[in-house]
């Protein structure tokens, strides 16, 4: 019998020459002996160090790291623990290496002690469970009542009514590849996205636009976003700060280009309250968003995930990191100010800066 089989399979193996499966019995023991053993490295338990050890290396306390598993668990959980699949815990410190550090994936692997193809699976996986999570921690005009916020902003420097700054920052990332590669060269001639972000006084983003080319304008993405379409609806009470990059509107106040006595007091407290600083403040607890080597539709899916992390530690009031000082990227406006945004600055100058 056995001899029949061998008979079958040399003339199976000359009928089909070309098929893959050596099934000759001495290049089966052969492949056998040279096989490479599976070598599982040593996992430490990522959370069994000091708070000041797991800030450097993920800008998160201990208790943080937790509360993000309990977030995070039922949607990355492995179903099995087959192939020493790696726990909760280990994932979401994976994921947060690579944002804190902006390595090459083969070195936050060599930190994390796992191979660059586990550590690329593992950081999707994360960033897409936290990009889910947008709605819950990215809300406008925040989770705190409406008065608050105002009062808020109001403490800065006197500039009453406000319940946001708007502002867009660019984030660099490698040159794509297809047809629409120059739409993401911005005016500073690299490649990025441009990334709209509305944040409240305590640096808090409550809005967040991450998903167009770097040559588009600062403008021209807000009057295409839906907060633009709420407020032009009158569907808040209150006013936004913005830069001279934006035309002035009823509910988006501008700083004066060529301003006056009053003007230069109502420029200086726009200054002030604008709270630039919540880009500085994003980019230093996350070095990634200084470049990502990703396509453009990742980059926009890890720039959401960094923004509810960033709120995650803002509202958990974890440690913040020091802040180099902002760039001043002077985007001059497309649009003309509206008649009656115009109108409306001059009354806040002539109730509250004159």
């Amino acid at each position: 019998m056995k001899a029949q089989n061998c008979v079958f399979l040399s003339a199976l193996t000359m009928a089909c020459p070309f098929v893959r499966d050596v099934v000759d019995e001495e290049a089966l023991v052969l492949r056998r002996a040279f096989r490479r053993e599976r070598v599982f490295r040593d996992r430490l338990d990522p959370l069994a160090f000091p708070d000041d050890h797991l800030y450097e290396r993920y800008r998160f306390s201990a208790d943080g790291i937790r509360y993000l598993c309990r977030l995070l668990g039922p949607r990355i959980k492995h179903r099995t623990a087959r192939s020493h699949a790696l726990s909760v815990e280990q994932m979401v410190c994976v994921a947060l290496r690579f944002f804190v550090s902006g390595a090459f994936l083969y070195s936050v692997g060599d930190a994390e002690q796992l191979n660059k193809a586990t550590i690329c699976r593992t950081i999707r996986s994360v960033c897409l469970a936290i990009k889910a999570l947008a709605d819950v921690f990215i809300s406008f005009p925040g989770h705190r009542r409406l008065c608050d916020i105002k009062e808020e902003f109001y403490r800065i420097a006197g500039f009453p009514n406000v319940i946001g700054a708007v502002d867009c920052t660019h984030i660099r990332i490698k040159a794509p590849s297809g047809a629409h590669e120059a739409d993401f060269v911005n005016r500073k001639s690299f490649h990025s996205i441009n990334v709209q972000m509305v944040c409240n006084a305590d640096c808090v983003i409550s809005n967040v636009v991450a998903k167009w080319p770097g040559s588009v304008h600062d403008s021209r993405i807000f009057r295409a976003s839906e907060i633009y379409q709420c407020l032009s609806q009158g569907e808040f009470s209150g006013v936004l700060l913005g830069d001279r990059g934006y035309g002035c509107q009823p509910f988006l106040l501008t700083p004066f280009t060529d301003p006056q006595e009053a003007q230069q007091a109502y420029n200086h407290a726009h200054a002030r309250t604008r709270v630039e600083m919540t880009f500085g403040l994003l980019k230093a607890r996350f070095h990634c968003l200084h470049k990502l080597r990703v396509s453009p539709v990742r980059a926009c899916d890890i720039t959401v995930a960094c923004a509810v992390l960033h709120n995650v530690a803002c509202l958990r009031k974890e440690r913040a990191p020091r802040v180099p000082p902002a760039m001043d990227w002077d985007n001059p406006a497309i649009f003309p100010d509206d008649d009656s945004g115009r109108l409306l600055r001059d009354q806040y100058v002539l109730n509250y800066f004159s």
